[in-house]
């Protein structure tokens, strides 16, 4: 299998790559060609474990680049497409929602259309794949009595960022149903792990707490998220390249629900347990509460029964597994985030 993973120097993109390299390449020979245009979120340096491998190559360059990517699918002879290329930062698509139209929507059809293209062009064969990495933030803000959404649930996005993965999504399938592209839409819980840029809910409580920074919490913290760690999601999308049927859905959740505040005051916790050296102990203290953002959802879930009945997946770390493995390594990574964040050494 010759894979392009879009995006692949971003958070989950590396993760994924990471993964395949250390625990399926072994399956047969590799080869993986990562794209990322090096957006604030994406870091060439996030391949470095598996940089020296012969058979993983990487190209700057834009998923709305459509020369760029037809050179790139007739070179190197691709089959599969992992298409994480996205923005991804609900918060930042408030202020700015041009990008996230541009990559999410433009980007996605430019890619649809450029690998329809070279898949018609060979003959369609049966075993080429277009792996669509999505969000369940494209289900909206579910009521607290309604069941966590299932791969049929009506589509009700309420950020732009939603929205416009929620566009893409719909393009993915209207080409399978279109065209005949095997084509796989995945959607998945909110991601933490290692390699998450510090925006981030999880990684930016961590590093507040090391810093004795203020822990902002929007509202009144009783927004419900499930939580899925970062290799967890990448064994789910290495089942469902293998193994997943062209045309399906796949929802891969992990946690039962917890709320944000819940989740804070339990990564405080095991951080006062990790760090000796707190600037601010506990770290609870550090909690601030402040107006809500617009268009916040209440509250997200996703019913996995799916992919764990056809394909055989569950998820193997627990959530206190994860956040532990994810503060250790946002603590002993201090080099990968520091420029990051723009903090002075000394402060640590």
């Amino acid at each position: 299998m010759r894979i392009l993973v879009t995006g692949g120097a971003g958070f989950i993109g590396s993760n994924f790559v990471h993964y395949w390299f250390s625990q399926v390449s072994r399956l047969g020979e590799p080869f993986m060609l990562v794209l990322d245009a090096l957006t604030y979120a994406g870091q060439e340096g996030n391949l470095d474990p598996v940089e020296a491998d012969q058979n993983l190559y990487f190209v700057k360059g834009d998923v709305c680049d459509r020369a760029l990517l037809d050179r790139i699918l007739r070179q190197y002879e691709i089959d599969a497409v992992v298409h994480f290329a996205a923005e991804s930062h609900a918060d930042r698509s408030i202020a700015q929602p041009t990008p996230f139209i541009q990559t999410n929507l433009v980007g996605t059809f430019t890619l649809l259309e450029a690998f329809r293209t070279y898949w018609e062009e060979e003959g369609a064969p049966a075993h080429y794949r277009f792996i669509h990495v999505s969000t369940g933030e494209v289900f909206g803000s579910l009521s607290p009595e309604t069941i966590p959404a299932t791969e049929d649930s009506p589509y009700q996005p309420n950020s732009p960022h939603a929205a416009s993965k929620a566009g893409s999504d719909h393009l993915v399938r209207s080409y399978h149903h279109t065209y005949g592209l095997p084509v796989i839409i995945t959607s998945a819980s909110s991601n933490y792990g290692p390699y998450q840029h510090p925006e981030k809910f999880v990684p930016l409580t961590i590093l507040n707490s090391l810093l004795g920074k203020p822990l902002l919490i929007y509202g009144d913290g009783n927004q419900v998220r499930n939580w899925i760690y970062v290799e967890d999601h990448c064994e789910a999308l290495v089942q469902i390249l293998l193994k997943g049927i062209p045309g399906k859905r796949y929802n891969i959740g992990g946690t039962p629900e917890v709320k944000n505040l819940t989740l804070v005051e339990q990564l405080c916790d095991l951080i006062d347990e990790a760090a000796p050296h707190l600037p601010m102990r506990p770290c609870r203290k550090l909690i601030t509460f402040v107006e809500d953002q617009p268009g916040h959802d209440r509250r997200h879930a996703l019913n996995s029964s799916k992919i764990r009945e056809e394909l055989g997946w569950s998820p193997k770390f627990s959530l206190l597994e994860g956040l532990n493995r994810t503060i250790t390594w946002y603590m002993t990574h201090r080099t990968w985030w520091e420029p990051l964040t723009n903090i002075p050494r000394e402060s640590y």
